[in-house]
């Protein structure tokens, strides 16, 4: 069961707005372009991915298609992008092994996707909760952990700990719909410059809202 009223209410009222089950934003058809989209998209933007997937998937459809792919061509469609050498090594190795390891189907645990290249633990959360509506765990990415601390679940700004903070504060069902819609808020309203409490639903009882704080001081 949830740790305490306050985090029940929290998710209520985040389902409530952003609605009970929010997709990622990334564009995919089936799970070969779920999985390369969200293994691109770290330290990138999701309009940044998209705008270089829609690009790549034209170009590759399968994973035998980046396995086989020349090097130089895959830096050439993902240029651009933060670490694009490094994405276009992690992709190619990746593919490699989803086609000699586990048939060329996308692993569905949390312990073979984080052996592939590339793919830690948020990359395997999304994989699993957006493929195959597996919760392992809470995916933590900076829009998550951002709002994490702001309303108090954890101070730290390690991932895997903002993480463990949220397993705790959760029961397992609702563990992705933590994650979408801690994300969703981030990218909504608790941004990381300029907040707009004001218009965020759980500003007043949220202990980071400004709008919690201006209503205290109007009150004294």
């Amino acid at each position: 069961m949830c740790s305490s009223p306050y985090a029940r209410e929290v998710l209520r009222r985040l389902s409530k707005r952003y609605g009970v089950h929010p997709r990622t934003q990334l564009s995919h058809r089936d799970m070969v372009q779920l999985f390369v989209a969200v293994l691109l998209s770290p330290q990138s933007t999701d309009i940044q991915t998209n705008r270089t997937t829609g690009k790549l998937f034209k170009r590759f459809d399968n994973f035998e298609d980046y396995a086989d792919s020349n090097p130089r061509t895959l830096i050439r469609y993902l240029k651009g992008m933060n670490y694009y050498k490094t994405k276009a090594k992690h992709l190619r190795e990746a593919a490699k092994m989803i086609l000699e390891r586990f048939g060329g189907e996308v692993p569905g645990t949390l312990r073979e996707l984080m052996e592939l290249p590339g793919v830690g633990r948020k990359v395997a959360n999304v994989v699993l909760n957006e493929g195959y509506g597996i919760d392992e765990g809470i995916a933590v990415d900076t829009h998550a952990g951002r709002v994490a601390r702001r309303l108090g679940f954890s101070r730290s700004k390690d991932p895997y700990k903002v993480e463990m903070a949220l397993l705790r504060a959760y029961p397992q069902k609702d563990w992705g719909r933590v994650s979408n819609t801690f994300i969703e808020l981030g990218r909504d309203a608790c941004k990381a410059r300029n907040k707009e409490c004001y218009r965020c639903v759980l500003n007043d009882i949220c202990p980071s809202s400004n709008a919690k704080r201006a209503r205290q001081r109007h009150s004294e």
